[in-house]
């Protein structure tokens, strides 16, 4: 803790007694890097089964199944999102974003939302590929994040300020937590991503503690817990446990979020080995859901499949079948991006979603020939479960 003098503010607007002067405790934390301890051999176990959780959601992805990689990271930002009080209903947010895809406006919440989605493709694809992680891919992420917010000007910015957390909204005198003074942020920034490119912990470890570490340190003015979440990821995949699938460890965040924020407050606590244990449930819970689900959609793949072939039963090459391979990584789809998705020409994928549509595997979302839209049939119930944290129902797919 560093003891610090809020001075007092006569012009302020506010009551008389937040505009005096007044002393704080700002908390500084140990640095992260190079971190040694032992851990008791129940909390290794759970860490050891989480990580193999991961491995085995990763060992079931193949090139093909591509889009089912952006479902997932689609579920874990809507999650994050969540976590901050930011969300809408799957079906609405699905319409909003083939609205936005295609160029179209989108509610502010969706906005926030979808840029969230942006930020994680963005920290997964390109940040983490960095050869040395540093707070240039950082402030990157928080940038892709807040550009489109209502308070943009902060985008990519490193406060200059002392934030907190709780109290008032005038000083931080009597706030539940004050991260570190702005002068400390910068060495501890780099301290977390020396972190992030060390490998002497366990990945799922250092993914806890580069988090943990974030949080605490908050070195933003809005944003601090999106972007700290999409660290998580960048950890696991700079590590090689999740190379194609990310694990929406978000959605048990978000399932027991009073329980996630006072894992955090143990953290600053020095109570490491409690955050790790909870951590790592919310970890392996993610990789459980995400494996259960990656084969809920597969069948219910099958299912259009067997729909079409029923069907029109188009030729073996007809764009169709493309269009059912990529409708996971988009629950409402437009003609435009079926066919940047395809690579498929205009007229085959018009005739596609007619094809589709007349076998039952999408609905139109309108009546209406312009700007027309599709939803893949059964698709939204399974995502609307998903986000929930519950796990699939066996006959989920053929509804």
């Amino acid at each position: 803790m560093v003891s610090q003098f809020w001075s007092h503010d006569p012009t302020l607007y506010a009551p008389p007694r937040y505009r005096r002067a007044c002393r704080y405790e700002a908390f500084v934390p140990d640095p992260i890097a190079g971190t040694e301890f032992a851990l008791e051999v129940r909390l290794a176990g759970l860490i050891a089964d989480a990580e193999r959780a991961v491995q085995q959601l990763n060992a079931a992805a193949q090139p093909a199944l591509a889009p089912l990689a952006r479902l997932l990271l689609r579920t874990e930002s809507i999650a994050s999102s969540k976590v901050e009080g930011l969300q809408m209903g799957v079906r609405e947010l699905a319409r909003a974003e083939s609205r936005a895809e295609t160029g179209g406006k989108a509610g502010t919440t969706a906005v926030e939302i979808l840029s969230n989605i942006d930020a994680m493709e963005l920290a997964i694809y390109e940040a983490a590929q960095a050869e040395r992680f540093s707070p240039d891919e950082i402030r990157a992420i928080h940038r892709r994040l807040m550009e489109r917010a209502g308070n943009s000007h902060i985008a990519g910015r490193i406060r200059t300020g002392q934030n907190w957390i709780g109290g008032n909204d005038y000083n931080p005198c009597g706030a539940d937590f004050v991260p570190p003074p702005p002068e400390y942020v910068d060495g501890l920034l780099r301290d977390v991503c020396a972190a992030i490119n060390d490998d002497a912990l366990s990945p799922l470890v250092t993914a806890a503690l580069v988090h943990a570490q974030f949080e605490t340190i908050h070195p933003f003015d809005d944003g601090n817990g999106r972007t700290g979440r999409a660290l998580i990821h960048v950890v696991l995949r700079r590590r090689g446990m999740a190379p194609a699938y990310v694990p929406p460890i978000s959605v048990a965040l978000a399932a027991r979020r009073d329980d996630y924020i006072a894992g955090l407050t143990r953290y600053r606590e020095g109570d490491l080995a409690g955050w790790l244990e909870h951590f790592s449930v919310a970890t392996g819970r993610a990789a459980q859901l995400a494996t259960a689900y990656v084969r809920a959609v597969e069948d219910l793949m099958r299912v259009w499949r067997e729909r079409l072939a029923a069907g029109s039963a188009p030729r073996a090459d007809a764009a169709a079948w493309a269009v059912i391979e990529i409708l996971p990584a988009h629950p409402v789809i437009t003609a435009p991006v079926a066919a940047a998705a395809t690579g498929r020409a205009k007229s085959a994928i018009h005739q596609a979603l007619a094809e589709l549509e007349e076998a039952g595997v999408m609905e139109a979302v309108s009546a209406s020939r312009r700007n027309r839209s599709w939803e893949a049939a059964g698709l939204m119930e399974l995502l609307a479960a998903l986000e929930r944290g519950d796990l699939p129902k066996k006959s989920e797919a053929r509804r």
